[in-house]
């Protein structure tokens, strides 16, 4: 074999190496740093904020989440909106209607919270029969109202606190 037949070999063999460095450095960044949160309306471009916080806006609820209630009032419940008041997100409301809202770190749900305690669909909070119910969707770490575990869903007055994760939510009118 000539010198420049070696010397390219050993060229490629070092490219083909810096190549899998950078593929293991990649997927060890996307396991360190999460999914990247994408705006979910169409042309609406997310403002940077130049004190380096998140966007504090969440979307409003939708119907497409994919949780269906067997039979869901078509008249909203007295409360308008859930609030925020604990966590990355603290300060945020959603207004509540007629459909479900779903909480987890996905980006499918309609409350998308970045926390490691949060499961990917960690709870829901659906209207039914005039009055709004928390549900827990089977999460590593659990749900609670008040002081007592979610497990089946269980009413949701105005003023009750339900904690996620390092997430506080109330109810309010």
């Amino acid at each position: 074999m000539s010198q420049l037949s070696v010397s390219l070999l050993r060229l490629g063999f070092l490219v083909l190496l810096w190549a899998m460095v950078l593929v293991a450095i990649g997927v060890l960044r996307s396991d360190l740093y999460g999914t990247r949160v994408t705006s979910r309306g169409k042309g609406r471009k997310r403002r940077a904020r130049t004190d380096g916080r998140a966007n504090k806006r969440a979307a409003p609820s939708r119907a497409s989440t994919g949780v269906r209630t067997g039979a869901v009032s078509t008249q909203a419940p007295a409360a308008a909106h859930l609030a925020i008041v604990s966590g990355t997100l603290k300060g945020t409301t959603v207004p509540l209607g007629a459909s479900p809202i779903l909480i987890g770190r996905a980006a499918t749900c309609t409350v998308v919270i970045e926390d490691d305690f949060l499961s990917a669909r960690h709870c829901r909070i659906f209207p039914e029969d005039g009055r709004w119910l928390v549900e827990d969707l089977g999460s590593t770490n659990g749900t609670f109202l008040g002081n007592q575990k979610v497990e089946d869903p269980v009413p949701f007055s105005i003023g009750e606190r339900v904690r996620i994760g390092a997430t506080t939510l109330e109810l309010r009118a």
